[in-house]
């Protein structure tokens, strides 16, 4: 049995840990910790939980928490990780930050967009926690970087078509619909119900900080540099993601060589689902579970390709994907503990 600690596990990102790794057969939780909510009991803060989960949130004790962990999952923002990871590493403990804090190989790449990194030398044997692109560096990783909800919605579609080579790099553009609660959990004004509700739009357009790391990510897959056009955009929906791609294919691509690429590329990876007969993904499809859904079409015209994914963005694009590694990361069935069904309706 793995023991599990999760580090921030009220927030959402850590709440929706809690949820998954209570019902996984593998895993005991034996730590939870906050900052604000210490010595209360979980289930008060999520009754949802209640008589599921009956542990008490601590405040955050290295020592305490080593002892009683195999695996450490930091649901912290960005910063508090770095100040805290390397001291759990060096007790031999496997980490999954869900954080920005380890996902770059460059540090100035980082450095640029976030702040000053205090742990640079741990960025050289972090692994980037797309677990359907690198589960082979994933398995004997010590310390796992868990992508960006919106990176994870664009970085699937567009892998294997990089890698293979139909795509103008210098053509790609991301438009990105996300839900609230991908702003966290802490009230603002611009997630405030009556500000979100009935209402979309786009934000941080051509400066958010997962840009950089796609763009990091792609370029590795293309062998050049890539850096797309991404506009994220908010939707008055609690959870989902959706994000409609477009780019130019090289000469001769024909629809079947895209629909074979992915196909492919993914006919071993259970959690990523291409749309059957040309229909398009929904983010109800994906809701409360790991699930990727892919489709796209060709507009002949402009020879340009459309592709399309949807994922739930507290899984597939926080805690789900980063129990996936764990699961990667122990040697279990990836699927442990995140098959769940999707709900019909």
């Amino acid at each position: 049995m793995i023991k599990a600690g999760i580090i921030g596990a009220t927030g959402y990102a850590g709440a929706e840990l809690v949820r998954i790794l209570s019902g996984h057969p593998g895993v005991e939780l034996t730590v939870l910790t906050s900052r604000q909510y210490a010595d209360i009991e979980f289930a008060q803060i999520y009754p949802s939980l209640y008589k599921i989960v009956n542990l008490v949130c601590e405040k955050f004790d290295a020592d305490r928490l080593c002892k009683k962990t195999d695996v450490i999952f930091t649901a912290l923002p960005h910063k508090l990780p770095m100040e805290i990871v390397p001291e759990l590493i060096k007790r031999k403990k496997k980490v999954i930050d869900l954080s920005a804090d380890f996902r770059f190989n460059d540090p100035i790449n980082y450095e640029a967009h976030y702040q000053a990194h205090t742990a640079k030398h741990l960025l050289k044997t972090a692994v980037y926690g797309l677990c359907e692109v690198y589960a082979e560096k994933i398995k004997n990783a010590e310390l796992i970087g868990n992508p960006g909800c919106y990176p994870t919605s664009v970085l699937l579609p567009l892998i294997p078509l990089l890698k293979a080579g139909y795509i103008d790099t210098n053509t790609i553009i991301a438009d990105s619909k996300s839900g609230v609660s991908g702003a966290g959990r802490s009230p603002v004004l611009t997630t405030h119900f009556c500000e979100a509700n009935e209402s979309l739009n786009a934000y941080k357009v051509g400066s958010h900080r997962h840009n950089p790391e796609m763009d990091e990510v792609l370029s590795l897959a293309a062998g050049e540099t890539v850096h797309i056009t991404f506009v994220p955009h908010l939707i008055p929906v609690t959870r989902g993601m959706y994000t409609t791609i477009y780019a130019n294919i090289t000469k001769g691509i024909k629809k079947a060589e895209i629909k074979k690429c992915l196909s492919s590329y993914y006919h071993n990876r259970p959690f990523v689902r291409l749309c059957p007969n040309e229909t398009e993904p929904k983010i109800s499809h994906v809701r409360g579970t790991n699930f990727c859904d892919i489709g796209f079409t060709m507009d002949k015209i402009n020879n340009r390709l459309i592709l399309m994914s949807a994922i739930d963005n507290l899984v597939k694009g926080a805690a789900g994907q980063a129990v996936q590694n764990m699961n990667i990361m122990f040697g279990l069935d990836e699927t442990t503990g995140l098959f769940n069904v999707p709900f019909p309706v």
